[in-house]
């Protein structure tokens, strides 16, 4: 168990420091920006209870807002996240699945599950994100045009995080 959290703790260092050094730094046109952060909340343990994942991610969206200077924004898109990740989690996956210690991976659930599970999730932060940082209707489209590209460009690099961190494992019953 305590191999389990400094590998998280190490996670959500790295993960912010890379988001803030690295990340905060590219764009596209003011149109996409990689956020790719958020594995530090999709790649909690299955069995994480409700209330830290709530805790963990609203702190995780504070630290990124006092980097940013965005009055709460990231902490929101956070929050909402780890609720769509309980929902997504308890919809798709076996109790005895979710009862396992195992961070959710490639290797362990499979390709379809895992594409699907990181996919949805960066659209639903992306989304909330975006809107509530426009909180408005006046320019749709870009708000539109930068969830998209926004939620792609994440995608993308979350995919090429995972890859590197690759183990393939014995499928877990699924």
């Amino acid at each position: 168990m305590a191999k389990v959290m400094i590998q998280n703790v190490l996670r959500f260092l790295a993960m912010i420091a890379i988001q803030v050094v690295l990340f905060k730094n590219i764009g596209y046109y003011n149109l996409a920006a990689p956020f790719p952060y958020i594995l530090i909340i999709l790649l909690l343990p299955l069995r994480t209870s409700n209330f830290f994942l709530y805790v963990f991610a609203f702190i995780t969206g504070l630290t990124v807002d006092a980097f940013y200077d965005s009055l709460g924004i990231h902490t929101a898109a956070c929050v909402a996240l780890a609720w769509f990740r309980i929902a997504f989690i308890r919809v798709t996956l076996e109790m005895d699945v979710r009862q396992s210690s195992n961070s959710p991976s490639w290797g362990d659930l499979g390709s379809k599950w895992y594409i699907s599970y990181v996919f949805f999730s960066i659209l639903i932060h992306h989304f909330l994100l975006f809107v509530i940082e426009v909180f408005s209707f006046h320019n749709f489209l870009q708000t539109i045009g930068s969830i998209v590209l926004s939620s792609l460009s994440t995608f993308v690099i979350a995919m090429l995080i995972s890859l590197l961190f690759y183990k393939r494992k014995s499928r877990l019953g699924i």
